[in-house]
């Protein structure tokens, strides 16, 4: 078996920028050598988010629409007391989230379902420059 480690940088807009890395990992997946296999792809960081979404104008309005009627802006925070940053809700939703996605591949491309991509969802209330780690096993 054989491990390959690569990273994507990029900058956000911040706020539930919803960013399709799709291609980006596809093509870590070529670059790599490993025809078959799985890739795990992880954001360090606490207020971003990997997911899998249909990346289409009603869903990208959908779902931060979502995510406000579960996690509020404008509601207290315990964080947001102690940081006086204004992210508390930007930590919650990444967390339920989630910081990474395990897909499986096969001649170098990931198997996904026709109208699924993969997307980083920078949740925090700023812009910020992201580094994506990608793990591929194979």
């Amino acid at each position: 078996m054989s491990v390959v480690t690569k990273e994507l940088h990029f900058s956000t807009r911040g706020e539930v920028e919803i960013v399709d890395i799709t291609e980006k990992v596809n093509g870590a997946l070529r670059e790599s050598a490993i025809k078959e296999g799985i890739v795990t792809i992880f954001v360090p960081g606490a207020t971003g988010a990997i997911t899998t979404i249909e990346y289409e104008p009603g869903l990208l309005s959908d779902l931060p629409t979502a995510l406000e009627r579960l996690f509020p802006k404008g509601i207290e925070y315990e964080h947001e007391l102690r940081w006086h940053d204004g992210n508390g809700h930007s930590h919650i939703r990444a967390a339920f989230l989630g910081p990474s996605l395990t897909v499986p591949f096969n001649d170098q491309t990931m198997m996904l379902g026709t109208w699924q991509q993969v997307v980083f969802v920078e949740l925090d209330n700023k812009r910020r420059s992201r580094r994506i780690i990608l793990q591929i096993l194979g």
